[in-house]
């Protein structure tokens, strides 16, 4: 069983030499600069408590100004891809039934993420690639703001496919494989 604070550390270290190091998301190294990141863990395997605990996120977003964007970490179960696709849509649906359609939006992070038609072994799935299945939160105000100063926001997607491919899959999987915290 994996323990809270586990699964705290190896998702921060996954966001700080990953995410941000890869710069796959160009505005990630801000938020962790800024210590504006939160983090809920659940190990509940049924999509209920799950999507309750994204809903206890959304709410924590709109207390605390301070909290900038949140992941909500599931370390047991959703292992499989495609199940965890389910679970995502599952929390699209919550968002809309909740009236945080376009105030919150869940981005997907999984670590056997793949994108559709791409094989398993692209090293470009990588750029989806976590340590564990998470929902991640952003705010949808706070990515309108920094996609307006950001030059040519849509070449985000196409630099991190060609960064990932020119690294290749061992070394990505490396990469990631090296925010692992090993307990002896």
């Amino acid at each position: 069983m994996i323990s809270p604070d586990q699964a705290i550390q190896e998702t921060q270290s996954w966001i700080v030499n990953v995410v941000a190091g890869c710069n796959f998301c160009p505005f990630a190294a801000r938020e962790v600069k800024l210590d504006s990141i939160h983090y809920r863990v659940t190990d509940f395997v049924k999509p209920g408590p799950i999507l309750q605990a994204l809903l206890d996120e959304c709410r924590l977003l709109d207390t605390d100004p301070a909290v900038e964007t949140g992941f909500v970490i599931i370390t047991e179960g959703y292992q499989d891809f495609e199940d965890y696709l389910d679970l995502v849509e599952l929390a699209e649906k919550l968002l809309k039934k909740e009236k945080y359609e376009g105030v919150y939006q869940v981005a997907s992070f999984h670590p056997e993420y793949r994108f559709e038609g791409a094989p398993p072994d692209d090293p470009a799935n990588f750029t989806n690639r976590s340590m564990y299945p998470m929902l991640h939160l952003l705010r949808e105000e706070s990515i309108e703001k920094a996609l307006k100063t950001f030059p040519n926001p849509d070449s985000i997607p196409e630099k991190n496919i060609t960064l990932a491919r020119k690294k290749g899959f061992a070394a990505m999987e490396a990469l990631r494989s090296s925010c692992k915290i090993s307990y002896r």
